[in-house]
């Protein structure tokens, strides 16, 4: 695969000397060299530092990761008799032997005492009004819950499920969950009952926590019929607890939030295996059933103290507000600040009501430490015309995060220019597959623009052309060497373990191949071109979307574009690129020569579209990501209820639009095939 993306050169931003030996990765650094073998700090050449350092992290396994538990005071109660007793995938095996359990790691609270007052959680709804809550007050819920939990018959191993938004009582059941050996689900109140049972019969749930509905955009959306129709499609249920976040009554037979958080109860921490299932996510489930993605209480433990303490440089009196939603791993991923003894900001409204700043809005009231948003958001913020540092006092936040799609260089432009010069822009990148990032942030490093500024530590990631051979500067397929403590221990309903296999470890025996182009650039970074799934062919020259989608999106007049390439029945190829047009804006010829010429100049004349069509809006899956198979898989001829699971879909009419258009372009094929 080739690309015209440019290398740059010269980094837009770098840390102060000040800020990388103030870093908490610098500390660790330095503490791991004196104890553990590892690499020397080098104060003079930071970049040259950390490179050493992601070496040693993923050369010697067992020294890194135990020097990592060491260093976060990890509390074993049964010790470990090895580190990784077997490093092959899958089925490595960490830390075998050792017992603990993640919610009593989460729950206590920050080690300096000066932050002991600040609160655990903020829970922030569109009246952009906090409400703190205390460690006290959410261990004394959470030992409360659990306790009732027992009280019910809940057991290590049961599922536990939640149809809740991002509120403090969706980390409270997640918490008490975990507090007993239960394995955590979650969907947001967004998606239908369809949607949700085809995740939550797969897990089978004893229990399931439920709102009797959300305000969202300024409107109040009910939820009462939905959740009857989950208690009726699932069996296995033995309690329902409602959650009245509008104020309505408890459903017959639904026992009451405020009666189980109640009680004056310290928790009780059930000590599980280092592998003991914590919680199930999801893929996104565009063409069937979403993939259960088992995630274990010991590898989210390490895996998210080392990504949020080290890379997101999150400690006591930090906090950290990333706009989410329960059914995204970005939500596991905020909930797991709690482990850095950070607080952990919950938003819970709209992206951009009442107006486009709500975020930056958020932002500036919680003072958040640490933003975290989607490239998408940043972009849209760019096009309305939004100018953070100005309208708002964002002194607190010291780094902008972004994920969901490639952040692209004039998203990093825009960041640095509107958001402050001093800002440490993070754009990151991984998967629900892991719950965490495999290239991302790093406090000590500079920033270049487009490019994901290092691999993260215990990752030992790599681009690889088809034959295995690892490139630098070129496109390649983005791969993992070794195991990460957080990789799946498992797919729900996979018991000779196949899906998984197949999943990931198919097209590279004994190496986790993503499904990402990446490239690994020769002073450290990563850009990242899209899924290798969906990828662009044109007579064997193979282009990332990501790009095309860089280029056209800098145009005022386009809102979001989706390019496909479709494979022929007469073996031509036809790559469309699809055009959602920003308000007032026409698609006319002057638009399209403009799309046409930009394209030619910013990529390469191969990049062209064969059409430009327009399209009222793109579709996505619930986390954002464009529907680029699905659709692709439409134009071939699929019909829609076996090329997508409309549950996945955001808005499932933007996919109803191209799957007309699909239709008309095979009859006017066929009628000109037939003649």
């Amino acid at each position: 695969m080739t690309t015209e993306t440019p290398v740059p050169d010269q980094p837009l931003w770098r840390p102060s000397a000040e800020r990388v030996a103030a870093a908490r990765l610098t500390e660790f650094h330095g503490w791991a060299a004196l104890r553990h073998g590892a690499p020397a700090v080098r104060t003079d050449d930071p970049t040259a530092g950390y490179a050493a350092l992601h070496r040693w992290s993923v050369t010697d396994l067992d020294t890194f990761w135990r020097a990592l538990a060491e260093w976060f005071d990890v509390r074993f109660s049964t010790p470990p008799t090895a580190v990784l007793a077997d490093p092959r995938m899958p089925g490595a095996r960490w830390f075998p032997g050792a017992t603990l359990n993640y919610a009593e790691h989460a729950l206590r609270g920050p080690a300096d005492p000066a932050a002991q007052d600040q609160p655990a959680l903020l829970a922030v709804d569109e009246s952009i009004a906090p409400r703190a809550i205390g460690w006290p007050e959410l261990r004394q819920r959470v030992g409360a819950l659990s306790a009732a939990l027992r009280e019910l018959g809940v057991r290590p191993g049961d599922r536990v499920c939640g149809y809740l938004p991002n509120i403090p009582e969706a980390v409270v059941a997640l918490l008490a969950s975990a507090t007993v050996g239960a394995v955590w689900t979650s969907c947001a109140p967004d998606f239908g009952a369809r949607s949700v049972l085809d995740r939550f019969q797969q897990v089978e749930p004893v229990v399931l926590f439920a709102v009797d509905g959300y305000r969202y955009g300024g409107r109040v959306h009910e939820r009462a019929e939905t959740v009857a129709e989950l208690r009726a499609g699932l069996p296995t249920l033995r309690a329902v607890v409602h959650v009245p976040l509008l104020g309505g009554a408890a459903p017959e037979g639904a026992l009451p939030w405020a009666e189980l958080t109640s009680a004056p109860v310290e928790p009780v921490f059930e000590q599980v295996p280092f592998d003991h299932p914590l919680w199930v996510l999801y893929s996104s489930g565009t063409t069937g059933l979403p993939k259960a993605i088992i995630q274990s209480q010991g590898g989210i433990l390490l895996e998210h103290l080392k990504q949020l303490g080290l890379h997101c440089d999150l400690g006591p009196g930090d906090r950290l507000f990333w706009y989410t939603s329960t059914g995204w791993m970005m939500w596991n991923f905020l909930v797991s600040s709690l482990l850095t003894g950070s607080t952990a900001v919950l938003y819970d409204g709209a992206p951009g009501h009442p107006d486009p700043a709500a975020q930056w809005r958020v932002a500036e009231r919680v003072r958040a430490t640490v933003f975290g948003t989607s490239a998408a958001y940043v972009t849209a913020c760019a096009k309305k015309d939004v100018h953070p540092a100005r309208d708002f006092d964002l002194s607190a936040t010291r780094c902008v995060a972004t994920t969901g799609s490639p952040l692209p260089p004039e998203g990093f432009r825009w960041l640095h220019e509107e958001a402050g010069a001093d800002l440490w822009i993070a754009s990151v990148s991984g998967g629900t597959d892991v719950c965490s990032c495999f290239a991302g942030g790093v406090p000590t490093l500079p920033v270049y623009v487009g490019e994901l500024q290092a691999p993260c530590l215990g990752t030992d990631l790599a681009a690889w052309d088809p034959s295995g051979t690892p490139l630098i500067d070129e496109v390649g397929e983005l791969v993992v060497g070794t195991p990460m403590p957080s990789m799946p221990v498992g797919f729900w309903n996979d018991p000779d373990g196949s899906r998984y296999h197949d999943s990931y470890f198919a097209t590279f025996p004994g190496v986790w191949r993503h499904g990402d182009w990446i490239t690994h650039t020769s002073h450290g970074g990563v850009i990242i071109h899209g899924r290798s799934d969906s990828t662009l062919n044109r007579q064997g020259v193979r282009m990332g979307s990501a790009d095309i989608y860089e280029a056209v999106e800098r145009l005022p007049e386009i809102g979001e574009s989706l390019v496909i390439g479709v494979e022929q029945p007469d073996g031509g190829y036809w790559m469309p690129l699809f055009v959602a047009l920003a308000e007032g804006a026409v698609l006319d010829d002057a638009l399209r020569q403009r799309i046409a010429d930009t394209i030619r100049h910013s990529l390469s004349p191969r990049h062209l579209p064969d059409e430009i069509i327009e399209i009222p809006k793109v579709p996505h899956t619930r986390t954002g990501k464009r529907l680029e198979v699905p659709v692709k898989r439409l134009f071939q001829g699929d019909a829609l209820e076996r090329a997508v699971n409309l549950g996945s879909v955001d808005d499932p009419e933007a996919l109803l639009f191209l799957a007309r258009l699909a239709q008309r372009r095979a009859t006017v094929s066929d009628d000109r095939y037939g003649e």
